[in-house]
């Protein structure tokens, strides 16, 4: 049996091992791979691990041998799920492996938002502390987060453990929620209220139809012009041009993302240059932990397919 990765280096740079699966099977990895090596690649390959790389109609019809694709992620969107079905292609994800990782990200975006800790330290290698003519000093009004209220779009894994960090702090938590049933300590509101009497708003939520562009002009002007915005769902949740344009215009305070609609960013992409605009290149899932973590159910995943007990099955077949 031939397994091969297209796309290893992002989920295991060389920190991690694939040892068990060259255990099961010859493992051929690629650390990256182009559109056009795809077909080439996996020709004659059973099982097709994959975490960006695309594998659509064009390619899986070049794949006869082909039984089993292993999504190296939660979304899964890489896959043609139609065209795999058809072929009686077993694909499988990676569900919330990376919640805690996530939820981390989130409240690291906040606290450098409100305490600025990032500009303090490079502020201070330049001497600056050390020419004060105060014991302190401070570029930036900081806020503390007891008392204040944070909005949750999406309240599944990452959404209720963002909440609960939260609570932590003291704030108080409103989510706009399919959930029928909260915690007795969090209220479930409409969308247009979360925006309007959040002081911070935090995105969760999957991209679909109903949800691409959710933030945009009309939204962020319900916000607080204190208020910040963070995005550690999908990139195209938000409008970019209507958030930098609220950033720059002073309609919202900050906006923290690990997100953005194109990855890598475009050199063209508003967000990059507008005001208190604080972006990380989509690593909230990367602790070494998650990843490690992620090989493990990916390794489950295809032990599971080959018992024919497949789980975190995505398609029908």
């Amino acid at each position: 049996m031939k397994i091969v990765i297209l796309d290893a280096y992002t989920v295991n740079p060389g920190d991690l091992t694939w040892h068990p699966l060259e255990e099961m099977a010859d493992l051929v990895i690629y650390d990256r791979t182009q559109p056009e090596q795809v077909v080439e690649r996996c020709k004659g390959a059973e099982i097709v691990l994959t975490n960006k790389v695309i594998l659509d109609a064009e390619v899986l019809n070049h794949l006869p041998h082909l039984t089993y694709i292993g999504v190296l992620a939660t979304g899964y969107n890489v896959v043609d799920l139609e065209v795999a079905s058809r072929q009686s292609i077993t694909v499988t994800n990676i569900p919330a492996y990376s919640t805690n990782s996530v939820a981390q990200m989130v409240w690291a975006h906040i606290l450098n938002i409100t305490n600025r800790v990032g500009h303090y330290a490079e502020e201070n290698k330049n001497g600056r502390w050390t020419r004060s003519k105060d014991f302190c000093y401070y570029d930036y009004t900081h806020s503390e987060l007891a008392g204040k209220t944070i909005g949750i779009v999406g309240l599944g894994n990452t959404g209720m453990a963002t909440a609960r960090i939260a609570q932590a702090f003291g704030m108080n938590v409103i989510a706009y929620t399919s959930k029928d049933k909260l915690p007795e300590e969090m209220k479930k509101v409409t969308l247009d209220e979360l925006f309007k009497s959040s002081d911070i708003v935090s995105l969760h939520c999957p991209l679909t139809n109903e949800t691409k562009e959710l933030v945009n002009k009309e939204r962020l002007a319900m916000m607080k012009p204190t208020a910040i915005l963070i995005n550690t769902s999908r990139g195209p949740v938000v409008n970019e041009t209507d958030v930098a344009a609220a950033l720059n215009e002073g309609k919202i305070a900050a906006f923290g993302a690990d997100v953005v609609s194109v990855e890598p960013a475009k050199k063209g992409n508003p967000l990059l240059m507008a005001k208190n605009c604080f972006l990380t290149p989509h690593i909230a899932w990367a602790t070494k932990e998650a990843r490690q973590r992620l090989i493990d159910i990916c390794i489950a995943n295809i032990k599971a397919f080959l018992d024919d007990k497949p789980q975190n099955v995505v398609n029908e077949h």
